[in-house]
């Protein structure tokens, strides 16, 4: 943990940069995530010294990067960009990529895990953004409600109720579409 008195942005972003990066990559691709990180960074680097530290620094980033990538996703030249895609092509993150990388494992264990992967990425990227936000940042990034709540602006109360909804939907879609019966 960095001190606010003492920040410093090299440290910032040596620090919060993976996995600032990995939360976009799942947000709003691979293709864009690179751009827009450096974007969120940025942004921080410019706002650094008006950092108060009311909220812890990583809550402070999350928030700026999912500004950044709602506003992509926004976008129309990103809709666009989406709409030209194959679903193959729109999840071709997995386990091979430098945000993704852990221990060597066996192959098979390797492709179960990346199709897991795939399907994960596929069906959360159909939540309504609200929903994929809280889902992404809680289950995906280790952030509790209250973090969470900080990062979006909104209370505890609204992040549970997009968290279990998100879950709700999530699951159903992996049930239907994923053979989730191996997973478990």
């Amino acid at each position: 943990m960095l001190a606010t008195n003492e920040l410093d942005f090299e440290q910032v972003y040596d620090t919060y940069q993976p996995r600032v990066l990995r939360y976009l990559v799942r947000l709003v691709g691979p293709d864009e995530a690179e751009d827009l990180s450096q974007e969120v960074f940025l942004r921080a680097n410019k706002s650094l010294e008006f950092f108060r530290g009311e909220a812890q620094l990583s809550t402070w980033l999350y928030r700026i990067a999912t500004n950044a990538a709602i506003d992509r996703l926004r976008s129309a030249s990103f809709r666009h960009a989406e709409q030209e895609l194959t679903l193959d092509d729109s999840c071709e993150t997995g386990a091979n990529e430098p945000w993704m990388r852990e221990e060597p494992v066996p192959l098979e264990k390797v492709l179960l895990q990346k199709d897991r992967f795939h399907c994960f990425v596929r069906y959360i990227k159909n939540l309504p953004l609200n929903y994929q936000v809280v889902v992404l940042l809680h289950e995906v990034e280790d952030l509790t409600t209250s973090e969470i709540a900080n990062v979006l602006g909104v209370s505890q109360e609204t992040v549970k109720i997009r968290l279990h909804r998100g879950r709700i939907k999530l699951f159903e879609a992996l049930r239907a579409n994923c053979k989730l019966e191996e997973w478990l």
